[in-house]
């Protein structure tokens, strides 16, 4: 199975949490977040979890709240989305030659999912990528989403570790990158800046063209 049935029950805490989410917040789209793109990119790009007022609201990954601002600013730079990013799924943004998955396809609280969830949830992130025939890079948002590519990989976290802008090559002559988060406690603490991100997708850009 590609992707999480909208009632997915497998994981009871995220369940109940979106189940009350549902009930508080009946307008949202309070379910499992789809994927971003086609299948036919060559980047993937991984993410940790929705969050509760973005794509738990929006149902469209890293849309609605801070953390999607500098991540779809950069793609729309460098090529990989055209259009305009309004924070709503119906803005007509599109990806390019980009697809956007979240290691964690439901919203946890506090934005913190168990490792038994991420576990359970990436049987998902590994059918995503074996249906991506071009895939040729994939660029993990953090060190959760670093860890569980390796695992859809089917490759011990103990493979390759986390470091932002480095490098790991990985089976089927697929490139994994990793960047810090783009989330707004990154960002507003300096962590991650707009030019260290923007180099890290300007090399993946060059890396994808070279390939």
């Amino acid at each position: 199975m590609a992707s999480p049935a909208p009632d997915c029950a497998l994981c009871p805490r995220l369940a109940a949490f979106r189940a009350e989410n549902r009930h508080k917040f009946p307008e949202w789209h309070n379910g499992p977040v789809p994927c971003f793109g086609d299948r036919s990119a060559r980047l993937l790009i991984v993410g940790l979890a929705p969050g509760v007022r973005g794509a738990n609201r929006t149902g469209r990954p890293f849309t609605g709240d801070f953390a999607g601002k500098l991540l779809y600013e950069t793609l729309l730079k460098f090529g990989f989305a055209a259009g305009q990013y309004h924070e709503r799924p119906n803005d007509g943004l599109t990806l390019h030659d980009c697809r956007i998955i979240n290691a964690v396809r439901c919203v946890p609280p506090e934005n913190k999912p168990l490792p038994a969830e991420i576990a359970t949830c990436n049987q998902f992130l590994r059918s995503e990528i074996d249906q991506m025939p071009a895939l040729r890079a994939i660029l993990a948002l953090g060190g959760i989403a670093h860890q569980a590519t390796l695992r859809a990989f089917g490759l011990k976290t103990s493979f390759a570790k986390f470091s932002h802008g480095t490098t790991t090559k990985l089976p089927g002559d697929v490139t994994l990158t990793d960047s810090f988060h783009v989330s707004r406690l990154n960002t507003n603490t300096g962590r991650l800046t707009t030019p260290m991100f923007e180099a890290v997708v300007t090399q993946l850009r060059h890396d994808i063209a070279a390939a």
